[in-house]
């Protein structure tokens, strides 16, 4: 397995979660977050969701994370992604910072 993966993600954060200003509870967060993998699968841009849903900073990026190592993420997070293969975008993973869906992208 390759050391280093590029990925973007979208995160839905709620009310709860490390960082978050989301006005979300944890069950209105999930279902949004399904929704949007729903969109993804139909074939929606994973960018442009990410440019318009994605509670992270890198949403101006369309989700881009840019290029990390094995171990750079929170261990969810790190493991989902690692797991993918390219161009697949994952299920649902939720870590302390709320809901992701991630596409790896190399």
């Amino acid at each position: 397995m390759s050391e280093q993966i590029q990925a973007s993600h979208v995160l839905v954060s709620y009310v709860d979660a490390q960082n978050s200003s989301s006005l979300l509870t944890k069950a209105e967060a999930l279902e949004r977050i399904q929704d949007l993998k729903s969109q993804v699968l139909s074939g929606m841009s994973f960018s442009e969701i990410a440019i318009e849903f994605s509670d992270c900073p890198s949403a101006e990026k369309g989700g881009d994370l840019g290029e990390f190592s094995r171990g750079a993420m929170v261990k969810a997070f790190d493991m989902a992604a690692f797991a993918l293969e390219v161009d697949e975008v994952s299920e649902v993973v939720e870590t302390e910072f709320g809901y992701h869906l991630i596409h790896r992208t190399t």
